[in-house]
Order: C-alpha cells, then structure tokens, then sequence
C-alpha cells in the first residue's frame, strides 16, 4: 500500500497559527499580571504573519491534501483573511474594555487564536470529520470565552446556556452527518458529491441527515427558529466577546454551509432550498420585528443578526452562481458592519459603565461629532440605505431572488427591509436630536482604536460607493 505525503505546505497557515497559540499561552505565565502587552503585541503580530502566510502559500490552484481532506482554495482563502482582519480588529477594539474590567489575560488571547485555529480548518474542510474537529475547536473557545468574567453572573449564566444548547446543537449535526456517512459510504465532502449526483432517487436515510445537518448548521448561524441562544448570550457576554461571537465564527459557519450544501448536497438543492426558504423568512420576521421593542443595543444587534442571516440563506437557496457570490458578499459585509457597530459600544464603554442601552447614544453628535458620524456610516449601512455597504448587499440578494423569479420572496424580503430600518434609524435620531444624558461625559479611548474604528466606518462607506470590486471578487471565488 502506498502512502502519500501530506501536504503540509499548504497547511502552513494553520500549522503557524496553533504553534503562535501554544507560544501566547505560554508567554502568558511569565508575564505580570498587569502588563499582557508582550502577549497582546505578539498576538496581533501573529495574526498579520499569517495573512502574508495565507497569500504566499496560495498560488491559485485549488489543493485538495491529507487525503482529501483538507482543502485550500480562492474560497477559503478569501474567508480565511477576513477572519484575520475581523479578529485583529476584534483583539484592538476591546483591549482597554478587558483591562478596565481585569480580565484581559494570556488566556483569552490564547483562546482567540485557537479560535481562529478552529475556523480556519473549518473553511477549508474537505470532509465531515475535518469539519467537525474544526467547528467543535472553535465552539469550545468560544464557550470559555464567553465565561471569562467570573465575577459576572451574566456572562457564567450566558457561558452556561451556549455551552448547553452549543452541544445539543452539535450532537444533532454529528447525528446527520453520521447518517450521511451510512448513506453514502464516504466522509470526503467530494465522493458525498458524486453520490448524491449520481443517485437520482434520493432515500429518506440521506433526507433524516440533511434534516439533521441544517438544524446543526442553522443554529451556528443562529437562524430562527433555533436563534434561542443568540440574544441571552449576547447580552450577558462582555461586550468584547460579544463582538467576537457575532462577526468572525459567522463567516466560518458561512463555510460549513458551503462546503456541506453546495460543495457536497448539491444534488438535493431542491430539498435544502425547500427548508432554507421556511428559515430564512422566519428568521427575518422574528430577527425585524422582535429588534424594534429592544432598549438593550447588543439584543438589538442580536435581533438584526438573526435577520441578516435570513438574508444570507435567502441567496443561497437560489441554488444559482449569482446567489452564491451575493451570500458571500453579503457576509463579508455584515461581518465589517458588525465589527464597527459594536466597536462603538465599547468606545462609548468605561470604567464602572457598560455602553449598552440604547440610551448611552443619546446626544453622541454634542459629545463627538466625528464618532456619531461613524455609528451614523454604521447604522445607515445595516438599515441598507442607498449607497452604503448593506444597501448593495441586499441588492445582490435580491436581484439573485428576481432573477429566478421568486418575486414574491424578493417583495418580502424588501418590506422586511424596510420594517427593519426602523431600530437603525431609532439610533441616528438618539445621537442627533436627543441631549446627551450626561453632559460632561467624555469618551475615553486608545489613539490606536479611535484610528482603526475610523477605519472601519469609512471602508463601510468607501466600500459601499464603490462595491464592484468587492462583488467582482465573491463571484470569482465561490
């Protein structure tokens, strides 16, 4: 029998980034316990070693290694570097919130890289078992991060309810992807592929696992009606894990969909289309309309990312080309919207103070006008107002649904829209037309966050003047 030689040059990304995580962790010990900048500088330096990593070692050409199970290619590139930057700027962001509260350590730093250890074996999963190791790395990271501030019994209780419903969810995606192994005979996401093609009476064994599968990956994704955990854990987490849990594993789980549906149960499109069309709408309704009697801003953002999941999955059961690259764009996008959104949350958040009712932004524009120009950017792109971000994302998603002719879908999808549009505006109309509560409140923030915020803001702006690029590059690489 002859043995093949892994590829481990087109694994290095991962290989760098589990030894960087082990070093971090280390390093962690020995340092004080007041001063984790050596941890935290050599963190972000990780993060942008492996991006030139990732570039270096891609030459375009799709790599299928470890006997198939492992993929590199244009796709999981492109996610693998917005993982990067979200996760660079989710470490930069809530620096100073996690020191205020004391609980910015070695750990979480070390967890953060194993969590994008765990997403990144995920994109680049070329078989069941590949993309269980990898979502289950990053769940376990994220579940001890969430319960990272011991003192807070919101964050233990929120910790405990993700870990609870986290594993449930998880053992129901083990179930179906161990029935779509007995099915079909393979854990290769490519012979599933060629199984399904090829049989063109599709048994209910290989319908109980793609049931099972869709619940798994729908609650990763915290669509409805399996978003229950979505808005507890994002109001009892730290506000900085918040950020990490909405923004980068969304794109991970935005692979798995991929790599499960439209790389390996294409040719049950019209089964999962079915489903996704019953999800999607629901989680646009419940996402819209439960986001607007929310006072707190981290639900609010919990109910409007379970709505802009909807949108995703509303492109992807077009089962067309076109409406997978807007999915894809559409991710990419609500990930940049997120990272600035509740990076404002945590600019505004102080010592002893928590930024978190809608409320704390009363009167931001007589505080700092540059900073309510930002959230403005930020909210008006979310709402999907013309010429922004979020506008052409959902155009794209649209567009995709007209061109199949689901119009009825697309009319839906664009009243929701506009239903949603509310709670973003409700924002904008609390920094610009309502006095601030306290009138010698100061934000108190890092030169190095401030920039990069600002950054971010305006590449929502900039990117949403001109998306063509941006959309030129999801069309050629899903």
């Amino acid at each position: 029998m002859n043995t093949v030689m892994p590829d481990f040059f087109s694994a290095l990304p991962e290989i760098f980034v589990l030894v960087m995580g082990c070093v971090v962790l280390l390093l962690g010990l020995f340092v004080k316990p007041d001063n984790h900048a050596p941890v935290y500088y050599l963190t972000q330096l990780s993060l942008a070693a492996v991006t030139v990593i990732s570039v270096y070692t891609f030459d375009g050409v799709t790599v299928q290694t470890f006997s198939g199970s492992f993929v590199v290619d244009s796709l999981a590139v492109l996610l693998k570097l917005c993982i990067y930057i979200v996760t660079f700027l989710v470490l930069l962001y809530s620096r100073d919130y996690m020191i205020q509260r004391g609980i910015f350590s070695g750990d979480y730093l070390a967890l953060a890289l194993f969590c994008v250890l765990g997403m990144m074996i995920l994109v680049s999963a070329g078989s069941l078992l590949t993309v269980y190791l990898g979502l289950e790395l990053m769940s376990l990271c994220l579940y001890a991060m969430v319960g990272l501030w011991r003192d807070s019994k919101m964050a233990t209780e929120a910790a405990m309810k993700y870990f609870i419903l986290g594993a449930l969810s998880s053992g129901m995606l083990l179930y179906g992807m161990s029935v779509l192994y007995g099915a079909t005979g393979s854990l290769l996401i490519a012979d599933i592929s060629t199984y399904v093609q090829s049989s063109h009476d599709h048994s209910v064994v290989l319908g109980l696992g793609l049931v099972f599968v869709l619940i798994g990956v729908a609650f990763k994704l915290g669509a409805a009606p399996f978003h229950m955990w979505v808005p507890d854990v994002y109001h009892g987490a730290p506000t900085s894990i918040t950020l990490f849990i909405a923004a980068a594993p969304k794109l991970a789980a935005f692979a798995m969909l991929v790599r499960l549906l439209i790389d390996g149960l294409q040719g049950m499109q019209v089964e999962w289309g079915q489903m996704f069309t019953g999800i999607a709408i629901l989680s646009i309704i419940v996402g819209n309309v439960i986001a607007i009697a929310q006072s707190n801003i981290k639900r609010m953002f919990a109910y409007s990312g379970i709505a802009h999941v909807g949108f995703i999955l509303l492109a992807l059961l077009t089962g067309t080309h076109e409406g997978y690259a807007a999915a894809l764009f559409y991710a990419i996008a609500y990930a940049i919207m997120t990272a600035g959104g509740f990076g404002m949350i945590l600019l505004l958040s102080r010592q002893g103070m928590e930024a978190e009712r809608l409320d704390d932004f009363r009167g931001l524009n007589h505080i700092n006008k540059w900073f309510a120009f930002i959230m403005l950017i930020l909210m008006l792109s979310m709402a999907g107002i013309p010429l922004t971000l979020g506008f052409f994302a959902k155009l794209s998603v649209i567009t995709s649904l007209i061109h199949i002719k689901l119009i009825w879908i697309a009319v839906f999808a664009v009243l929701l829209a506009v239903v949603g549009a509310f709670y973003y505006l409700r924002v904008i109309k609390l920094m610009y037309f309502d006095s601030p509560e306290n009138e010698a409140s100061q934000i108190e923030s890092s030169a190095d966050m401030r920039v990069i915020l600002s950054v971010n803001g305006l590449a929502v702006l900039i990117l949403g003047l001109f998306p063509d690029q941006l959309i030129a590059l999801c069309a050629l690489v899903i």
